[in-house]
């Protein structure tokens, strides 16, 4: 059974970390695994979907749009469709919760859809800025309807037929991206985005499982994806990985705490998300890859992850885009190293549920890590793999990211570290206080 999530909870430190684990399935492939699903014409069947607030979010907007979505006791996840074009009108407002990958995906849903839908969030969400989405949909003639700053709540009045777009993206951001592609289903004609720097690719790869008409070309100026709109998809099958960002958490514990092994089945390492890997290793991390395979047509492999002396190391910049979730992390990472860690090129976390640069300078320098903040990243002082020394309180600002971070810090800390407010976390990991007894952690809540 679950353990609930209270407020408060305080972290001790631990002996060693040992075992193997599983991580939950990987949330951006849970939202659109329901988006597309419900866009299909027969029943789509999804296995592994994370069942997290974020997700639930996604179905119940996708529920209220028309499709029928089912969850058997076997954790089998059945939707019926409405085809492309077929959204309804809902009847309320879509409470998106702490999910901005709900909001900017549904959002880019709508705009071509002959609907209007008021898009509402928590007090985390309604501060994040949706501009960058609102800019491109509002080209293709959605009409939105925003607060102040481009926040919500907000309401999109869809365009159909929508007109469609070459969009260069100004930032590296696959939600952007997947916005104005997912428009661009139901517009005639072809919709392209460009992309400087590559972004995680799950929307280009489940699109073409759902049978769009997608094409990715490689130029001068970065990724070229264009969609043909107004094509039927077909139901499908889908098995969703484990989640890499989930997965980062226990990445990180298993090589700072000494002593520890620990392995995470069923990790998907698609390319565009497995920078963190290639961080961790070049810092010194042991992270072996066991029995890589293909699954739902993403790679996936079990990561044995032992104790390792890190290194600080300047992190490469063109590593952003493919950990961009990761980078808190990272930080803890970087904690623990021997000497020097510069993680820049991330000025992208300034506007994720929290401004996670600040936050994470502001919870390690409290636990006694000294930082440097920049405008897109920090630099950190590693303890060269002492414990640090803890014994503060995070504050966690409605960032699930922010308090699993340091959850993971304090099993390496001279004293415990609470985390003001655990709750976020059933966003995107509700068991994940699980899975640390499992490995041997200690927490109590408070």
């Amino acid at each position: 059974m679950a353990h609930p999530l209270p407020r408060s909870v305080t972290i001790r430190p631990a002996s060693r970390l040992q075992g193997r684990i599983r991580v939950p399935g990987d949330k951006s492939i849970s939202h659109r695994a329901l988006m597309l699903s419900a866009l299909a014409v027969g029943e789509s069947r999804v296995e592994g979907l994370l069942e997290g607030e974020d997700v639930l979010a996604t179905a119940a907007a996708m529920r209220a749009m028309g499709a029928t979505i089912t969850r058997s006791d076997d954790a089998i996840w059945r939707v019926n469709g409405v085809g492309v074009g077929g959204l309804l009108q809902p009847q309320a407002a879509l409470d998106m919760g702490n999910s901005g990958t709900s909001t900017r995906l549904l959002m880019g849903l709508v705009a071509s859809h002959p609907i209007t839908a008021t898009f509402v969030g928590d007090a985390s969400l309604s501060g994040r800025p949706m501009k960058r989405v609102i800019d491109p949909l509002s080209t293709m003639g959605a009409d939105i309807t925003a607060s102040p700053g481009g926040r919500l709540p907000l309401m999109v009045r869809g365009l159909c037929p929508a007109v469609p777009i070459t969009y260069t993206l100004s930032v590296a951001s696959a939600q952007v991206k997947s916005a104005v592609l997912l428009a661009g289903l139901n517009t005639p004609g072809i919709t392209r985005v460009i992309e400087p720097i590559a972004t995680r690719d799950h929307s280009e790869r489940m699109l073409a499982g759902f049978g769009a008409d997608i094409t990715v070309e490689q130029g001068e100026s970065g990724r070229t994806i264009s969609i043909v709109g107004e094509v039927d998809l077909k139901p499908r099958s889908i098995v969703v990985p484990g989640d890499p960002s989930s997965a980062a958490f226990w990445m990180v514990a298993a090589s700072v705490v000494p002593g520890s092994d620990v392995v995470i089945e069923n990790v998907g390492l698609n390319a565009t998300r497995a920078g963190l890997v290639t961080a961790l290793r070049l810092m010194g991390a042991d992270i072996v890859e066991l029995d890589p395979r293909v699954v739902g047509g993403e790679p996936v492999a079990d990561l044995r992850v032992r104790h390792a002396a890190l290194r600080g190391i300047d992190v490469p910049h063109d590593l952003a885009p493919s950990m961009i979730d990761e980078y808190p992390a990272l930080f803890v990472a970087a904690a623990f190293a021997q000497g020097r860690t510069i993680a820049r090129g991330a000025d992208e976390l300034r506007v994720k549920e929290s401004d996670r640069i600040a936050v994470m300078k502001a919870a390690l320098m409290a636990n006694g890590v000294r930082c440097e903040e920049h405008e897109d990243g920090l630099t950190i002082e590693g303890s060269g793999g002492d414990p640090i020394a803890g014994g503060a309180e995070v504050a966690s600002k409605l960032d699930h990211r922010i308090a699993m971070s340091m959850a993971i810090a304090g099993l390496h800390a001279r004293a415990p570290i609470t985390i003001d407010d655990a709750s976020p976390i059933a966003t995107s990991f509700p068991g994940f206080f699980d899975l640390l007894h499992t490995l041997g952690g200690e927490a109590s809540w408070g």
